[in-house]
């Protein structure tokens, strides 16, 4: 990732025709999410002080909604990804 900017590598939303299985909502197109292999390995510290262009990657990697200030962002995110004993440290 570079600052200002994603890598969108693992979010991938793709209009491809739809072979024999049906799986479109109609017009011969469907949707696919491809989920990122790894789990985020940032600590509250990290969420805490991670710029907002880069929470906002991080959040669409996932698929999660990017709303909201980046105090919302943060606590979106530390909620998301961080066990809740982590949290409360």
């Amino acid at each position: 990732m570079t600052a200002g900017g994603c890598q969108n590598s693992s979010y991938k939303l793709n209009e491809l025709q739809s072979k024999s299985n049906g799986n479109h909502g109609g017009n011969g197109r469907f949707v696919s999410f491809e989920m990122p292999l790894h789990y985020p390995r940032y600590k509250k510290e990290d969420y805490e002080t991670m710029p907002e262009w880069q929470l906002d990657c991080l959040l669409k990697q996932y698929g999660l909604p990017v709303m909201g200030d980046v105090a919302d962002k943060r606590n979106f995110a530390m909620g998301a990804f961080l066990w809740p004993s982590e949290i409360n440290k």
